[in-house]
């Protein structure tokens, strides 16, 4: 069960924001969902499926999200897995043409204010 940061928190579409993974655990909350707040720097807002090149990507920019950090609790992404993204960091994969798909009813709508809702369809994962 997912504890919630804000019950209100509304997606991209305007519908109620959807957990993005349980498995592996995401979330700046650590909640399985991509919700925001004050604290939150990063804006980890978008629900992406990780993909090898995107993974590759983020670790040739300083972000190695593939390699375990035992010591952290984090066994490491893989292609496949559900992870919410810091929105500039999409938006900067998307610029080096190595943006994953998304999930878009679990990407917070703060989203919109880094990337149009119209470049989020383009690479929204089909149901």
């Amino acid at each position: 069960m997912t504890t919630r940061y804000d019950e209100d928190a509304r997606n991209v579409l305007g519908g109620e924001l959807a957990s993005c993974s349980m498995q592996p655990l995401t979330g700046f909350f650590r909640n399985g969902c991509c919700e925001t707040g004050p604290h939150d720097t990063g804006i980890h807002t978008v629900c992406a499926v990780m993909t090898a090149p995107f993974l590759e990507y983020s670790k040739s920019v300083g972000n190695d999200l593939s390699t375990p950090r035992p010591e952290l609790g984090f066994d490491g992404l893989k292609p496949g897995d559900r992870w919410c993204l810091c929105a500039p960091r999409w938006k900067e994969a998307l610029d080096a043409g190595a943006a994953p798909m998304l999930v878009l009813d679990a990407t917070h709508e703060e989203t919109l204010a880094i990337v149009t809702l119209g470049v989020l369809k383009d690479y929204a994962v089909k149901a």
